[in-house]
């Protein structure tokens, strides 16, 4: 068994901006396996754009950048779409597909897919000039949940933009807020209004309509009961599996930068997390979501026992400025214990 507790992973820069490609649930996605929700054809219209966006990378004369589907002049300047939608419509689905298109294009485009945490951290690594130079070549960035939490996200995202895609860098991007509404309810948007405006002006926002697909018809699952986790647990393999009561990991997430949970997972095959309660603070609780995030990404088992999932974030967090990226957590949650009690 693995023991995560007493990992401290550590990152250098050249790894940070190495294999920034689709986590293992998204490896085989593409934009035919997209499933549309037939109810919101807003869904079905976002695949169409987003593949004919990767489709133009190579068109107009093949262009290796510039060329802009929706009816506008060429330029050699980059262009951005953003896709606004709740949690459980597709939105990540559609960006690794957007990744996968890209690398099928004769010659492959050059391509990266990171979150927009990760991106921060990058920038926060290696300085801003180096990150420009560091993506500078690509022909596509894939930035996932786009989100501003405090005007120094929102300067480094501005800075970011503003010199990377004038150089012919396109973007796709993924966020649950309008891209005029960024960073309301988190910092006084008010007094950065011109930098959020001007990351806005970067992109085409298409929404995304429709419900949560993980609970189509479903009650959110509930964590497992003894019974479950002991039948749970025969199903994996002791060499790849890790445990950790709550507490242990509560004290692991304050201890490691989320930036490095993928590193801490390393290896790792299973996670049984045991005894869930209520978190009190939301530095940890914010901490929870970015790994229940890797776990979910990286497509890992896992299981969970303790207070039914409506306990575990406090109310006031669920519904204060961060509430969509508890309603996420708490979403990728109930699919992953979904899983756990599928016994193929």
């Amino acid at each position: 068994m693995i023991d995560l507790s007493q990992r401290r992973p550590t990152l250098n820069p050249q790894e940070l901006t190495q294999s920034l490609t689709p986590s293992a649930r998204y490896q085989n996605v593409s934009f035919d396996s997209y499933q549309p929700n037939p109810a919101y054809p807003s869904q079905a219209a976002a695949r169409d754009l987003l593949r004919n966006f990767v489709t133009g990378l190579r068109q107009a004369g093949n262009k290796p950048r510039g060329w802009w589907p929706f009816g506008k002049t060429a330029s050699p300047e980059g262009k951005g779409v953003y896709l606004d939608g709740g949690f459980g419509v597709g939105k990540t689905h559609l960006l690794a597909s957007a990744y996968h298109a890209a690398k099928g294009l004769t010659p492959p485009a050059k391509v990266a897919l990171m979150s927009f945490q990760d991106l921060m951290y990058i920038i926060g690594a290696l300085g801003m000039p180096q990150a420009i130079a560091a993506f500078r070549h690509h022909e596509l960035l894939l930035i996932d949940e786009f989100e501003l939490d405090d005007p120094g996200n929102a300067h480094m995202a501005n800075t970011f933009l503003e010199g990377l895609m004038p150089l012919g860098v396109s973007v796709i991007t993924t966020s649950n807020t309008e891209p005029g509404a960024l960073g309301q309810g988190r910092f006084n948007a008010n007094d950065f209004q011109r930098q959020i405006q001007n990351i806005a002006g970067h992109f085409q926002s298409i929404g995304l309509d429709g419900p949560d697909y993980r609970q189509r018809g479903e009650q959110p699952a509930e964590v497992l009961s003894p019974a479950e986790r002991t039948e749970w647990l025969s199903r994996q393999n002791p060499g790849t599996l890790a445990s950790l009561s709550f507490d242990q990991l509560s004290a692991l997430l304050l201890a490691v930068h989320p930036s490095r949970f993928a590193k801490l997972l390393s290896g790792v095959g299973a996670v049984l997390i045991t005894d869930l309660a209520p978190i009190s603070d939301q530095n940890t609780a914010l901490r929870l979501v970015h790994f229940i995030d890797k776990l979910y990404d990286l497509g890992l088992h896992a299981a969970f026992t303790g207070v039914p999932l409506p306990h575990l974030f406090d109310e006031y967090y669920r519904h204060g400025a961060y509430a969509k990226k508890y309603s996420r957590a708490l979403s990728r949650l109930s699919e992953m214990l979904t899983e756990a009690r599928h016994k193929d």
